[in-house]
């Protein structure tokens, strides 16, 4: 009674030996959000950003999820395989992006530009997690679409058979991610910046919110088949997750602890 993956076709168009794929499209409409998202935080009386500013700051933040999304995955998920094919590393074309390494990536863009722009770097980092929400709803949705990253065997009514998941109907982890690690954890960041909080705190929110989500959905995810489970209990994603709850928790209460009313985000 599982239902059957819908046969969706990962290549919405080709034109010669261009390809453009629903996965690259979820991309671009998370950075689309983004982008008119702190553009729109920017135009905010006393926002202390300008659009030049915004700009600068999203190119350093892409660059940070592809570089840092691609060599996470490797180092990660591949590195046996990287260690004998060093060149893997630039295949792209073969797909494979870490959000852990992404935002490892993102965390060095925040440094380098809020030092080259003179600004607190837990001030922006409260600035850009808000933007991240909506691209991890669209990226896990891209997966679904691909019929890639399913979970694990299930008898839930609304478990799916994957084409490349066997005949055994599967959780639909991806959706689980889209909508937790998404749509959740978006609502969760702007209910919470409707108030002044202090730097930092809104970084730690989002740290510590994305960890315990995804944490908990590892275990309906199946594990990567050459890593499986550490001790047949902990995957590598949730091991990878375990220091965003600690940072999270620790940013928080440093923020709470020590950071001054005249240092307070203000978020309408």
């Amino acid at each position: 009674m599982a239902l059957q993956f819908p046969q969706i076709d990962p290549v919405i168009f080709s034109i010669g030996p261009l390809s453009v794929r629903w996965y690259g499209v979820m991309y671009l409409i998370g950075f689309l959000f983004a982008m008119w998202m702190a553009n729109r935080q920017a135009e905010k009386p006393n926002s202390d950003w300008t659009k030049e500013q915004v700009s600068d700051l999203l190119f350093y933040s892409m660059l940070g999820v592809i570089l840092g999304g691609r060599i996470g995955y490797v180092l990660f998920y591949q590195f046996s395989y990287f260690v004998e094919n060093p060149m893997y590393l630039f295949r792209i074309d073969q797909g494979g992006m870490s959000f852990h390494g992404g935002a490892l990536g993102v965390v060095t863009a925040i440094v380098v530009f809020a030092l080259r722009s003179k600004k607190s770097i837990v001030s922006v980092g409260d600035f850009v997690v808000p933007l991240v929400p909506v691209g991890l709803m669209a990226g896990r949705i891209g997966n679904f679409i691909n019929g890639e990253l399913w979970g694990r065997t299930t008898d839930v009514p609304w478990a799916f058979v994957f084409p490349t998941g066997g005949p055994l109907p599967r959780h639909p982890s991806q959706l689980y991610e889209a909508f937790f690690e998404g749509l959740v954890l978006f609502v969760m960041l702007v209910l919470f910046t409707k108030k002044p909080r202090p730097a930092g705190s809104v970084a730690g929110l989002f740290l510590l919110g994305y960890g315990v989500f995804r944490f908990s959905i590892e275990y309906f995810r199946e594990p990567d088949a050459h890593i499986g489970l550490y001790g047949g209990v902990i995957s590598q994603g949730q091991i990878l997750s375990l220091p965003m709850v600690i940072a999270g928790v620790a940013l928080m209460v440093w923020a709470y602890k020590t950071q001054p009313v005249s240092e307070q985000i203000k978020s309408k």
